[in-house]
């Protein structure tokens, strides 16, 4: 069997190393020995942006928020979702992981983040989302194993009463919220509830149509103003 190669380490703001694997032509993102994430395990993280980019295709000049870059998985299929008038903008925290994008990754990447409709910032999405005021038609969310905290602690924050009272603020009326996970949270689906969302909780497979490990998206939608229908469609 070939053997597993590290590529590259980085630390985790906050504590913790995340290490980049490569054996042939599959890589792997651990932290410690837990694997965060696998090229060869794509489906789940390409139906988080299919999913919510479905629901708001069809505005013009949509403007999309993806938290973690990862490997990219998300960021590609919502550019291949969305048209040619759709910006998004990619949060990531740990600078290494955009550094082997561009270079140990690039095969995987592909150049999307050459594409114009791209942009990055190196930073906690938190940030992002809690200066926006009501900018966003989605929110895509996947920095962590889910709504509870595993690589950061500090990411419990997205996802409490308060994270989620930002991120609805944040959201145009009719804006989607699209939170993976690596498994199902009644609690979490509550608070997305109480916070005001229209909730839809969808099972996907690690592999898409190939199966693999089931994973959990959340597809909570703020609803229209009173007396208002969604923004104007082409």
């Amino acid at each position: 069997m070939i053997p597993w190669v590290q590529l590259a380490k980085a630390p985790v703001p906050g504590g913790g190393e995340v290490r980049l694997m490569r054996r042939d032509a599959e890589f792997s993102i651990r932290l410690g020995v837990k694997e965060l994430m696998n090229s060869r395990l794509s489906g789940s993280e390409e139906a988080l942006a299919e999913l919510a980019c479905a629901r708001i295709r069809d505005r013009a000049r949509p403007r999309v928020l993806i938290g973690g870059l990862g490997m990219g998985f998300t960021l590609r299929a919502a550019l291949a979702a969305l048209g040619a008038d759709a910006r998004i903008e990619i949060a990531e925290l740990i600078p290494a992981v955009a550094q082997w994008a561009e270079n140990e990754m690039a095969e995987i990447f592909a150049g999307s983040l050459q594409d114009p409709r791209v942009r990055l910032e190196l930073t906690d999405v938190a940030k992002l989302i809690g200066a926006a005021g009501a900018a966003y038609d989605a929110i895509l969310l996947d920095v962590d194993n889910g709504p509870e905290g595993f690589t950061r602690l500090a990411n419990d924050r997205l996802y409490d009463a308060r994270g989620l009272a930002a991120a609805r603020a944040a959201l145009r009326p009719g804006g989607v919220f699209a939170v993976w996970s690596s498994g199902p949270d009644r609690k979490f689906t509550q608070r997305l509830r109480d916070a005001g969302f229209a909730t839809e909780e969808v099972v996907t497979r690690a592999r898409g149509a190939r199966g693999g490990a089931r994973h959990v998206i959340w597809i909570a939608t703020r609803p229209a103003e009173a007396g208002k229908g969604a923004p104007p469609r082409r």
